[in-house]
């Protein structure tokens, strides 16, 4: 097997060696919308065109155009996963194909120890020629249903990557043009879902093909020096704009504390190490993991460059340069990748040894994500938010057609929510950090597959307090028809969101399956293959994510609003935030909390609290909010 050594790995091109022309503001500008606009309108293609429902609904997918060495020139607004990988995909197949590319060929690639971010998500890349020079790629990678592993849909205990799913590494779909038929047959019969497969290859062709005839027509109407020269311009100018504000950062290091991952998907009961610490040298920032746990015999692995370079780009572009908030538009491209180092030392789950398998390596990169949040806290304390839910519950429920001789699969990306922030509360029940990825309908669930949804609503739990307070996740309930079999990648069923700045901490993540039976059974955040009998039921219960600042100094007035919308209860207004509150009335007693704040500002000067004491441990015992009956009467005088 050749893979690339340590040193080689992460490796950034150089700068590119084309000779660049000068191009004027307005072209500039121009050409910097319609870059934009073609990724934008790559994306489009994709999802609606797509068969299944993790790339139609979830917008599972990322779509870009890039330079004949991999240089991102453009992406589309989508997972954040999947357009930094792109990069790396290109490289990893670049490796084996270099100097046999032709115009009209198809490029298809998946290997996580060449680039790819998991075996899942297949890439899609079309050369782009004009006038017989290679300029790059347009390229395009999406979560495909099932690629053959060991179980259907998600496997987090393969034994290995071969076990994990089929390696695509640098194949030609086409040649020149013209379909390899024989390398068609083997990609569509040797998985359990070949006709929704087929239909998304197709989607993401098609796709493909509309970014390389977007590039074509700019170079044949700007000329392509000025187009490549803008590109590469905008690149330089990305990576300006991010240094500058790393630079504003005060050099040193700046530590997370310990998080912990639940398990490895086998060995229960044993928490994984995630070490983190942020570096800031000038204008460079890096990302140090040293000290994180060991790589694992499992699918719980982390491919290097394809996931957690992408992961630490993503932390450091969203801190810095903010788009809602930042006052000039930086692309996102090549340019915002150069400033950023991760070191993870080979042999750990972020930069295991080949063959190790690498499938769910969602979470961790998340909790990479979270604890360099929560690093730069201190440092930026208007730019980060609290502990957030950082995790993924990325899940299969699958069963056997017997008249189509096929597998029905339907992959769920279930919401996560956002830490307090300052200025504002947490954000409830929406995808997290480096996922991005919409909500699947229940409509799509209950017409299309033998599932139906029982509940889908924010949690009932209090949210984190804080002055402003955590996000609520969900909880989820669905029930099989018939027999079938549940897998999953989750995590953060034992290791709560941090609160920072006196914010308390979150809750944690549950499965139970049948809830309401005689015997519930809690199933750990990592299942592969578990059967489930026709009519049995599944309850997901997302992290309640953590608190900003300190609850004491939430105005009571907004206190009293989070009673009445049963984010919280009148009995932790006034333990946590010290805000008596009538239950008759539903009034805050002004005289009564201002000496009861006065009380636990002397008694919780330092720390933060705990919302695991104001809950019951048993998710099926978890009640609604007390008051929700109050609430509802209050409103309705």
């Amino acid at each position: 097997m050749d893979t690339a050594t340590f040193a080689e790995l992460g490796r950034l091109p150089g700068p590119p060696t084309r000779e660049r022309v000068p191009v004027d503001p307005i072209t500039m500008r121009v050409l910097t919308g319609a870059f934009r606009a073609t990724a934008q309108e790559m994306a489009g293609v994709l999802f609606r065109m797509s068969y299944s429902s993790i790339i139609r609904e979830s917008e599972d997918l990322g779509c870009g155009l890039f330079d004949h060495e991999g240089r991102e020139i453009c992406e589309s607004e989508s997972t954040p996963m999947h357009i930094g990988s792109l990069p790396w995909y290109i490289r990893g197949f670049m490796r084996r194909l270099k100097g046999k590319i032709r115009e009209g060929d198809v490029i298809i690639h998946n290997h996580p120890y060449h680039g790819a971010s998991h075996t899942p998500d297949i890439a899609v890349a079309v050369p782009v020629f004009f006038e017989g020079e290679l300029l790059g790629f347009s390229a395009v990678t999406a979560h495909v249903l099932d690629v053959g592993g060991s179980f259907p849909g998600v496997n987090a205990d393969a034994f290995d990557v071969y076990a994990e799913g089929k390696l695509y590494d640098g194949l030609r779909l086409y040649q020149g043009g013209e379909l390899n038929e024989d390398l068609d047959r083997h990609l569509f019969e040797n998985v359990r879902t070949e006709d929704m497969n087929r239909g998304d290859m197709n989607a993401m062709i098609a796709s493909c093909e509309l970014g390389r005839r977007r590039m074509v027509e700019l170079c044949a109407r700007y000329g392509v020096d000025t187009v490549m020269s803008s590109a590469y311009d905008l690149m330089d100018y990305s990576e300006r704009m991010l240094r500058q504000e790393i630079e504003k950062l005060p050099d040193g290091e700046y530590t997370a504390p310990t998080a912990w991952l639940d398990d490895d998907a086998r060995n229960r009961d044993v928490r994984l190490r995630v070490e983190t610490k942020v570096i800031v040298e000038g204008g460079d920032i890096s990302i140090d993991l040293t000290g994180s746990n060991a790589e694992v015999p499992t699918g719980y692995n982390v491919p290097y460059e394809g996931s957690l370079l992408v992961g630490a780009y993503f932390a450091i572009r969203t801190i810095l340069l903010d788009e809602a908030t930042f006052p000039e538009y930086v692309p996102q491209n090549e340019g915002v990748f150069r400033p950023v180092k991760v070191i993870a030392p080979k042999g750990t789950i972020f930069n295991p040894n080949f063959p190790r398998a690498c499938f769910s390596r969602f979470c961790q990169v998340q909790r990479v994500v979270d604890n360099t949040i929560l690093a730069l806290a201190d440092v930026l304390p208007e730019k980060v938010t609290a502990g957030n839910s950082a995790h993924v519950n990325f899940c299969s429920y699958s069963g056997f057609l017997e008249e189509q001789q096929q597998y029905w699969i339907y992959l769920e990306v279930n919401e996560g929510s956002y830490g307090g922030r300052f200025g504002k509360d947490g954000m409830d029940s929406v995808d997290n950090l480096m996922a991005n990825t919409r909500n699947n309908p229940i409509e799509e669930l209950d017409m299309r597959f033998p599932i139906r949804n029982e509940q889908y609503e924010l949690r009932p739990e209090p949210a984190a307090p804080g002055r402003w307070r955590g996000g609520l996740g969900i909880v989820r309930r669905n029930r099989f028809l018939v027999d079938g079999t549940y897998s999953s990648e989750g995590d953060r069923h034992t290791d709560p969101p941090r609160g920072i700045l006196g914010g308390w901490d979150g809750l944690t993540a549950s499965l139970v399956k049948n809830p309401d039976g005689e015997a519930p059974e809690e199933l750990p955040a990592k299942v592969t293959g578990a059967p489930f009998a026709a009519g049995e039921l599944l309850q997901i219960l997302g992290p309640n994510a953590a608190g900003y600042g300190n609850p004491l100094d939430r105005p009571p007035g907004d206190v009293r609003e989070d009673v009445l919308d049963d984010f919280t209860s009148i009995e932790l207004a006034r333990d946590a935030y010290g805000v008596v509150i009538e239950p008759g009335t539903l009034e805050v007693d002004g005289p009564a909390t201002e000496k009861l704040r006065a009380e636990l500002r002397g008694r919780h000067a330092d720390g933060n609290g705990s919302l695991i004491d104001h809950v019951s441990s048993n998710p099926s015992e978890r009640r609604p909010n007390p008051i929700s009956a109050a609430s509802e009467r209050a409103f309705s005088e």
